[in-house]
């Protein structure tokens, strides 16, 4: 049992055990062949899911693909849309890598009349076309070629480069970089009708070599606009120091803003943003680069019972992951209540009248937000004010050491190696259920859907759909007994794991789940817990089989297996469910985790 430190009162249990990919299907699927022959997959790296239909869009290099939900077999052959011999080789000669000279697909969105838009970075000249999902092909000029439009500031040149985007009402949003060497970057409402798009600022540069992460749309509450809110690490400019210092921000723009009337046109009125913290309040450990949120609703229809699961890596040090979760209320209560950091100066100046940066209605009458009604002295100090002094801070709910988590879902983490754990947070109790590897291949995670109970995961080469929800994923009687905060218990007479609500003839149930599973080599070993004051060193024994580790307060843990080794929990006042994906599951000499106080997990 781990204890948690500092001001957390709380203890909470983490329990964890390995799993082969018997309860996931890996496809590489479709080709020029015919429907269900193989592709060679390049730079898989978008995901679109229409559940209506029950169909997967894929986006990779040069192609679009339709999948069937269910066994990840293509609908159609796959569309071809790269670019010309000329067109590559221009990019070429203006310097840049062969291999990034293709039509990398980095956008699928759901489109007016029933259409997919889709843009690639088209050798260093974003493209973007219309995808007829009906016949599953793009849409033509009126001869043999594509209809295409210029995709500047939807797409980045650079297929390397970051980017997020979303579409609400129709209406495009994006943030990434706008020009072909990447270094100017702007948020953009992209397709709005001429006189409502609207960008950033650009001579005041709001924005320090951002990493685009994520974006989110939440609704806003009665007599509010609605609400997209942007997160990235960039360069801190308020800090002074030698070094460049990366910070997480979290940025908000209201959907209605197209603008003011005299004073900022077309950009910007609402722009706000906030420093994001995830430090471990003990250890003064920061965690500063992020690598995905994940926006969850924990009261279903309610936005404002929003949250943000944010992935975190450190800038400097070891190789590390944290997992931080944000409230929607808290980001909000910064951007209502803060003080407002002068660009020039780094002062906090007192705000004019009405609060810049707010997405309420001031036409109640019509029940909209009219940003051309700001006035004049609002807009001068929203352009020299769009930074908050108050941050958002939290402690992290995941430390690990050794592993780089890139991805998170409602129920998924994912890393940059290739495999799936499944991780169970109840009320305070945190149990890591499961590792599936995904691929053979140590490759990212790019993507994770959740549909019908599977993870749909892509990498840059494969796409798999793997069993996250419910009781069927653990196949042992230690494994179930491991998932009882999901209500799930063994079947002796079936030898499976079942949800104890749903199946009355399971027998033998007792408070401790784990007596059902036998005794003698196949029994489990009860949770045992070791405590030490600090600078004590124990050595704690494993199972016969392993070597034993030594454990200081604060210090690496490592182990010689993988049944060893649980990561540092700082328990939420939560229920939900993840999952994550680590590498392909090799035995590995070591993997070592943060420990802040002696503990001994032991494990079937």
């Amino acid at each position: 049992m781990l204890v948690v430190p500092g001001n957390m009162k709380s203890t909470c249990a983490v329990i964890f055990w390995l799993t082969t990919c018997s309860t996931c299907q890996t496809a590489n699927p479709c080709g020029d062949g015919g429907v269900n022959t193989k592709l060679n997959l390049s730079n898989a790296s978008t995901l679109l899911l229409d559940h209506s239909s029950e169909t997967l869009y894929l986006g990779a290099r040069g192609s679009i693909l339709a999948l069937h939900t269910s066994n990840l077999t293509c609908k159609y052959p796959p569309i071809k849309w790269e670019v010309s011999e000329k067109e590559r080789t221009e990019c070429s000669s203006k310097g840049q890598e062969e291999d990034d000279c293709g039509n990398y697909i980095c956008l699928l969105e759901f489109w007016q009349n029933g259409m997919i838009y889709i843009c690639g970075s088209y050798a260093f000249n974003p493209m973007c076309a219309f995808l007829d999902p009906a016949s599953f092909t793009l849409v033509k000029d009126g001869g043999d070629k594509v209809k295409m439009e210029v995709g500047k500031g939807k797409c980045p040149f650079n297929p390397r480069r970051s980017h997020t985007a979303l579409t609400a009402d129709g209406v495009l949003y994006t943030a990434s970089s706008s020009n072909f060497l990447g270094t100017e970057f702007d948020i953009t409402k992209a397709t709005a009708p001429p006189n409502k798009l609207v960008r950033m600022d650009q001579p005041i540069k709001l924005l320090n070599e951002p990493d685009f992460v994520s974006s989110a749309l939440v609704k806003g509450n009665l007599g509010e606009d609605d609400q997209i809110y942007f997160f990235f690490t960039e360069n801190a400019r308020e800090f002074k120091f030698y070094s460049k210092v990366s910070v997480t921000r979290v940025a908000r723009v209201c959907k209605g803003d197209i603008g003011g009337a005299k004073t900022l046109q077309q950009r910007w009125t609402s722009f706000l943003k906030a420093q994001l913290v995830c430090e471990e309040p003990d250890r003064g450990q920061r965690y500063t680069v992020l690598t995905h949120v994940y926006p969850l609703e924990h009261r279903a229809g309610d936005p404002s019972s929003t949250h943000f699961y944010a992935l975190f890596t450190a800038q400097w040090g070891e190789r590390v992951s944290a997992v931080c979760v944000y409230s929607l209320s808290d980001i909000n209560s910064v951007f209502a209540t803060g003080s407002f950091r002068n660009r020039k100066t780094g002062n906090s100046d007192p705000a004019p009248n009405p609060r810049p940066g707010q997405c309420k209605y001031n036409n109640q009458t019509a029940q909209v937000y009219d940003s051309l009604q700001t006035p004049d002295v609002v807009l001068q100090f929203i352009k020299e004010h769009s930074l908050m002094t108050q941050t958002v801070n939290t402690a992290p709910l995941l430390v690990r050491s050794g592993i780089k988590y890139i991805r998170i879902t409602a129920s998924n983490i994912s890393n940059n190696q290739g495999e799936l754990h499944s991780v169970s947070v109840v009320g305070r109790n945190a149990i890591l259920l499961t590792e599936i590897p995904i691929t053979n291949l140590v490759e990212p995670i790019n993507n994770i859907l959740i549909h019908q109970g599977h993870a749909l995961v892509s990498t840059p080469s494969s796409l798999s759909r793997v069993l996250v929800e419910g009781c069927g994923p653990y196949p042992s009687c230690e494994a179930c007994a491991r998932a009882q905060g999901l209500s799930c218990v063994w079947d002796l007479m079936n030898a499976t794991c079942v949800n104890m609500s749903a199946q009355s003839r399971v027998r033998n149930t007792s408070d401790d789940p784990f007596k059902m599973c036998g005794t003698g080599e196949e029994g489990v070993v009860p949770l045992r817990s070791r405590s030490c004051m600090s600078g004590v060193a124990w050595w704690l024994s494993c199972l016969a089989s392993t070597s034993p580790m030594s454990l200081v307060p604060g210090s690496t843990l490592r182990a010689t297996t993988p049944f060893c080794t649980a990561p540092t929990w700082r328990s939420p006042s939560l229920k939900t469910m993840w999952a994550a994906t680590r590498a392909a599951a090799k035995p590995r000499a070591t993997v070592p985790w943060k420990a802040t106080s002696a503990s001994l997990l032991p494990t079937s």
